[in-house]
């Protein structure tokens, strides 16, 4: 889970770098053949982050202690 606004941050950058990746592949096949990965961590992520937004931030401190 995502316990503060240094680990968002790292999330959302994770999710640029992925970006980057599917405008560097220019053959369709292997992009494909690579995504599942990808797209399998971002749904991960955004699981994390839709956790973290639902909680106040004393909630999250509170879980974390």
């Amino acid at each position: 889970m995502i316990r503060n606004d240094q680990e968002l941050e790292a999330a959302k950058e994770r999710i640029r770098y992925f970006q980057k990746l599917r405008q560097v592949e220019t053959n369709p096949q292997n992009y494909r053949l690579s995504a599942g990965g990808y797209l399998a961590e971002i749904d991960r992520m955004n699981l994390e982050l839709r956790e973290y937004f639902s909680l106040h931030p004393s909630e999250i401190k509170e879980q974390a202690a």
